[in-house]
C-alpha cells in the first residue's frame, strides 16, 4: 500500500505528520474525495476486511467503500504516517436493534500525545473531521452532531438530523476481528441486511451531502433537503458517475431490483398508514 498514492487519491498535499492538524486534514480530504459506496453488496461481489484489498479497490480502482473498507484503509494510512491507531467495533443503530448490531461498524481510535481522538470516514454522512473522545456537541460545516457517554463503557455518536443512519455506539477497546467478519458477512448476505435490501451511496460534496438510497436521491444543505426519484437505469448510472464519481455502467442491471424494492417500501408505508388511520 503506497502512502503517496493514497494522498494523491484524496488530494492531500504537503507534509503528513502524526499531529492533530494532519489528522484533521486527512480526514476531511478523505470524506470529500471518496464516496461511501456499498454497491458491491448489490452486485454480489465479495468484500474484505483487509486494508490492502480496500487500497486496491479505493485507491487503484478509484471506487468508494463501506465502513470496513473506508476505515480499514484510513487506519492503515494513518499508521503509515506514524499515528497510533486502534480499530474498534462499532454498533450502528444499536439504540434500535440492540447488541446484535455490535461489530456492524468499524471505528478508529487515534491517540496523539496521549489524547484520544475518534476518526471515522466510514459512516457515509458522519462527521467531516475527527473529534476528541469527550461527551458534548460537535459541529462541522453547519452539520450538528453529538457524542454521548451512555455509561462507564459505551459511547454513542449521534448523527446530524437528516443523517442516513441515526447513530452508532462503540466501546473503547480493540475490536474482535472474528466479530467484525461475522457482521460483515451478515451485512453482505442476509436478507434483512439494509445493504442487501437497498442500494446505498453517500458523500459530501462541498457544503452539501448527497444520499442515494434505492431510487431516492437527496441533496442536503444544512437543515434543508431536496428529494427526487431516479427515473431510469440510464439516470442511475449517470447520477453515480456525475455526482458520486463512480464509473459503474453495470449498475444499470440493478435497476429492476431497485424499482421493486421501492414499490415494496411504498406499499408497506401505505399499509402502515391505513392501519394507523383505522386504530
Amino acid at each position: 500500500m503506497d502512502l503517496q498514492a493514497y494522498l494523491d487519491r484524496i488530494g492531500f498535499t504537503g507534509p503528513a505528520r502524526p499531529d492533530v492538524a494532519t489528522l484533521r486534514a486527512l480526514h476531511r480530504a478523505h470524506m470529500l474525495a471518496i464516496p461511501y459506496d456499498s454497491l458491491d453488496v448489490q452486485f454480489g461481489r465479495p468484500v474484505s476486511l483487509d486494508p490492502a484489498a480496500a487500497f486496491d479497490k479505493i485507491v487503484t480502482g478509484r471506487r468508494g467503500g463501506w465502513c470496513y473498507e473506508m476505515n480499514g484503509l484510513f487506519g492503515a494510512m494513518l499508521q503509515a504516517v506514524g499515528f497510533k491507531v486502534t480499530r474498534m467495533s462499532g454498533a450502528a443503530m444499536r439504540e434500535i436493534r440492540g447488541d446484535f448490531m455490535i461489530g456492524s461498524h468499524l471505528v478508529l481510535l487515534v491517540e496523539i500525545d496521549g489524547e484520544p481522538w475518534i476518526a471515522d470516514v466510514g459512516f457515509g454522512d458522519g462527521a467531516l473531521e475527527p473529534f476528541r473522545l469527550a461527551a458534548g456537541p460537535l459541529s462541522f460545516d453547519g452539520y450538528d452532531f453529538r457524542l454521548e457517554a451512555l455509561d462507564d463503557r459505551w459511547w454513542r455518536f449521534h448523527n446530524h438530523a437528516l443523517g442516513g443512519a441515526k447513530s452508532f455506539d462503540f466501546v473503547v477497546e480493540p475490536a474482535d476481528p472474528a466479530l467484525l467478519q461475522e457482521k460483515c458477512d451478515w451485512l453482505h448476505d442476509a436478507a434483512d441486511s439494509p445493504f442487501v435490501q437497498n442500494l446505498i451511496c453517500q458523500r459530501y460534496r462541498g457544503d452539501e451531502i448527497l444520499q442515494l438510497i434505492g431510487r431516492t436521491y437527496r441533496q442536503i444543505r444544512g437543515d434543508a433537503k431536496q428529494e427526487r426519484l431516479i427515473e431510469s437505469a440510464d439516470e442511475l448510472v449517470a447520477v453515480l458517475h456525475d455526482d458520486f464519481t463512480l464509473d459503474l455502467p453495470e449498475a444499470a442491471a440493478l435497476w429492476p431490483r431497485v424499482v421493486a424494492r421501492h414499490e415494496q417500501v411504498m406499499a408497506e408505508a401505505a399499509a402502515a398508514g391505513a392501519n394507523a388511520a383505522r386504530a
